[in-house]
């Protein structure tokens, strides 16, 4: 018992260091819902170089996961504007991120795994997306995605979206000979796409719809999900007082309809693409 005393004194120092250290003002809080009703700058990590999701245009990133962050956080506050730094968030410095203080919270395509609980405690998840496939519009050798048996498939560093392709459950899925090629991120695997470099490129059907989307009809998704992406909030590592405010805000943001009209306005139209119609339910705290 008193080990364990030990070590959540700790957390909870460490964390409030980890706060004090983001957005400037010398203020210290111990939570980052503190911060949010402190009237304390929170930074903010997203994606920078996803279509509709987080593409920076401009002095601000804009999508999907810029627009749920903004509507939580406002929640969170009362209803009032919350002030925001936006910091590009990888896939591969989420965690560094957040255990360094770079960031407060991260709103980044971030899907809820139990390797990455044992780092972040997540809020959420806010929508669910599922895996697909994207490929070269011409190409009618991959109809499905075990088609992709002796295909070049990208890997982005940071993301394990090629491992539900080439591994066994329970980190893979479908367990087929595909051959990796590694890329910086996502932009830099469509990019290898359309220079015919790869086959296809797997990975969360929002991000592939967002980048189809923007390549004007050169690109097409299969819309043949076949994983559970569960989309969650990214906190410091101990931070339960700011996931059970996120999950209460999120909650009410699909209650009141918000949720849908932001996914219709970033992803409505777009063929083979399932949204989310309802409120996943939270994983809890932890």
């Amino acid at each position: 018992m008193h080990m364990r005393r030990v070590g959540a004194v700790f957390s909870v120092a460490a964390l409030a260091a980890g706060l004090s250290a983001c957005g400037g003002g010398g203020e210290t809080y111990a939570t980052v819902a503190d911060k949010i009703t402190g009237g304390g700058t929170v930074v903010v990590g997203t994606k920078w170089d996803q279509p509709s999701l987080g593409l920076k245009k401009g002095a601000n990133p804009e999508g999907f996961d810029v627009d749920v962050a903004t509507a939580v956080l406002k929640e969170i506050n009362g209803g009032k504007d919350v002030p925001v730094e936006w910091k590009e968030s990888a896939s591969s410095n989420r965690e560094p991120f957040l255990e360094n203080g770079t960031v407060d919270i991260v709103f980044a395509t971030y899907s809820i795994t139990e390797e990455r609980k044992q780092k972040v405690t997540f809020g959420g998840p806010y929508v669910i997306a599922h895996q697909d496939v994207m490929v070269r519009k011409d190409d009618t050798s991959i109809a499905a995605p075990k088609d992709l048996t002796g295909k070049k498939i990208c890997k982005a560093s940071g993301s394990n979206s090629y491992k539900r392709i080439t591994d066994p459950p329970p980190d893979g899925e479908l367990d087929l000979d595909a051959t990796t090629v590694d890329a910086a991120n996502y932009s830099e695997c469509i990019q290898k796409l359309g220079g015919s470099n790869l086959d296809a490129v797997t990975t969360d059907d929002l991000i592939l719809a967002g980048f189809a989307k923007q390549a004007g009809g050169n690109f097409k998704v299969l819309g043949q999900g076949f994983t559970d992406e569960k989309y969650g909030i990214g906190l410091k590592k101990g931070d339960t007082k700011t996931c059970e405010a996120v999950n209460t805000a999120v909650k009410k943001l699909w209650d009141n309809g918000t949720m849908k009209t932001l996914l219709d306005k970033w992803f409505g139209g777009i063929e083979g693409l399932k949204v989310s119609e309802a409120a996943p339910p939270a994983e809890g705290c932890s």
